[in-house]
């Protein structure tokens, strides 16, 4: 008789044990799999592998190391990948629309793969921007015992003896439609920012989210830090095949990890590294697989109370590789735990308390990319909420860097991203304008594109502090000046920023976290009777369909009711 490895309670033997189970062996023994491996317990080793962009392209070279760690651990490893899209190339055209809706896609993939073909574990391997919280929402969804790695970030580029990275580029876009760059600079910076393998090297929204997975648990400390090109990231991915089969053996799941508590923790990180703005659709989203309300606001209270502590770009000096050369995200865990900002006591993939694994961590002296909590670059975190009159259900800044938090200026509307574009590279608009793009929102795009070729043209032509930008779409982490994502309600259902018209004044203050426009209740009323809905250009496909299920940017921008309405769990199936 076959030694089953304790497998009567795990969701393989369904597709492993018992003289039924025969044809499915079948297939296992096709893949040159031994008897012992196929009752050993079965672990998703899912990537988001492609050619599409250096983010990506270690990915299917790591998972062969997570593989062995997971072999040795006496689990049989099974790899599969799901699809990426890159948001750098996304940027700018019809393609991000893609993008948020990919997050969706990834998440169900690998729920559906996992399901599929009963696998009792999972590590994943990510690098693009929506990646990340795709792998992370599909672990806390099926509650098996999960360990999330991120696949590193990119190497800096130089570029006239300055350190530059692909916003660089972007910024170089505007800063040559304005004649301050030539053609032949920019296809220099072009061709030196992005030097090697792994996601963009500023704190924009992959690294955000790479530093999220290590402050909310899922992922083994450290692992965040080092960029795709070091061979140091083969340990982390060994160790975590290991660790999956240690939560395996003690029982121990996602959402025994991922609570409120430690949901706070995240985004502390997010505010103390002036994290991307997208962080704020994400966490409501990973909360949502385990059921837990965390909308915009509650991420915003965190953001309000957390002192804003690592000088990385892109409204500050240093790159992610800087950040891990001085002890990466366990240092600023480390202070934020000193200080009092998380919570200590929050279980991780370690098998142990936030607390336990930072207890040898030192704060580093002689440097100045992070400061300790008790001499923050400023007290309040580099993100900011902001609610009013023209964003009810709240909208989001980020302040890292910005000097001046205070905006007053005219509406000047365009109800598409390339309207918006064209108008700034002809500089088609007004110092104190505030620039407003619209029906771009999650249902309205359909998909919420972010704005960071039109905010980077901006900044490349020397406007960045003298114009404001507000959308219902959203911003890349590598957006930078007075610009305000995720207005809601959206354009598409009426919702205030779909009644502005041209010369309406508009306050903005991230020192109060308020949005206004300086219209009274009845006017915005009686213009609510006047507008009328507009279509998209997206009758099919998966953009239609993400249109029709999609909800407000507030909760998270989510398509389905998450574990609340669960009926079981597939952990327990």
């Amino acid at each position: 008789m076959t030694k089953t490895y304790g497998k009567s309670t795990l969701p393989s033997r369904h597709v492993t044990e018992g003289p039924q189970r025969a044809p499915h062996r079948s297939y296992l023994y096709a893949m040159g799999i031994t008897e012992a491996s196929i009752h050993a317990p079965l672990v998703g080793v899912a990537t988001t592998w492609n050619e599409a962009a250096p983010c990506n392209i270690t990915l299917a070279r790591q998972a062969q190391v997570v593989k062995k760690g997971v072999a040795a651990a006496g689990g049989t490893p099974r790899e599969f990948t799901t699809i990426t899209v890159t948001d750098g190339i996304a940027m700018g055209h019809q393609g991000m629309k893609s993008s948020l809706v990919s997050r969706e896609v990834i998440a169900d993939s690998v729920e559906l793969t996992m399901r599929g073909h009963s696998y009792d574990a999972l590590v994943g391997l990510a690098g693009c921007d929506k990646s990340l919280p795709g792998l992370m929402m599909a672990m806390v969804r099926l509650n098996v015992p999960s360990v999330f790695i991120y696949g590193g970030s990119i190497l800096p580029g130089k570029f006239k003896g300055k350190q530059v990275t692909v916003v660089d580029v972007f910024e170089g876009v505007g800063s040559h439609s304005a004649g301050n760059m030539s053609e032949e600079d920019l296809h220099e910076l072009e061709q030196v920012a992005c030097p090697s393998a792994g996601s963009c090297g500023g704190q924009f929204t992959a690294n955000t989210m790479a530093c999220v997975s290590e402050a909310i648990g899922l992922a083994l400390p450290g692992s965040a830090g080092a960029p795709a090109p070091y061979e140091s990231r083969d340990q982390f991915g060994f160790e975590s095949g290991r660790a999956v089969m240690e939560l395996l053996k003690n029982k121990i799941r996602p959402r025994d990890i991922v609570t409120r508590k430690a949901l706070e923790n995240a985004a502390a990180v997010v505010a103390a590294t002036g994290g991307s703005t997208n962080a704020a659709l994400h966490l409501p989203a990973i909360a949502n697989e385990c059921g837990i309300d965390f909308d915009i606001h509650a991420v915003g209270e965190i953001f309000k109370r957390t002192p804003y502590l690592a000088d990385l770009m892109p409204g500050g000096k240093y790159s992610a590789k800087d950040m891990y050369e001085v002890g990466g995200v366990q240092v600023i865990l480390k202070t934020l735990l000193d200080g009092g900002y998380i919570h200590g006591d929050c279980l991780t993939v370690t098998g142990k308390t936030m607390a336990e694994n930072l207890k040898n961590v030192k704060f580093p002296d002689g440097q100045d990319v992070v400061f300790p909590y008790n001499k923050p670059l400023r007290p309040e975190g580099g993100v900011v909420v902001l609610k009013g009159n023209l964003a009810p259900e709240g909208a989001i800044v980020k302040v890292a860097g910005m000097k001046n938090l205070v905006f007053k200026g005219t509406a000047l509307c365009f109800d598409c991203e390339e309207d918006a574009f064209a108008a700034v590279e002809k500089k088609q608009y007004n110092e104190g304008d505030v620039i407003v793009i619209r029906y771009e929102g999650p249902r309205g795009g359909p998909g919420m594109r972010e704005m960071l070729s039109t905010t980077a043209a901006l900044y490349g032509q020397g406007a960045g502090d003298k114009v404001a930008l507000i959308t219902d779409g959203r911003f890349s982490g590598g957006t930078r000046g007075f610009c305000i994502g995720h207005v809601g309600p959206e354009a598409a259902i009426g919702g205030p920023i779909g009644l502005l018209k041209n010369g309406d004044v508009i306050t903005i203050d991230a020192t109060k976290s308020t949005i206004h426009v300086d219209l009274s209740d009845a006017e915005l009323e009686k213009r609510r009777t006047e507008w009328k809905p507009r279509k998209n250009d997206y009758g099919s496909g998966a953009l239609w369909k993400y249109a029709q299920i999609v909800g407000p940017a507030e909760k998270g921008a989510l398509t389905h009711p998450g574990a609340g309405s669960e009926i079981h769990t597939y952990a327990d199936i």
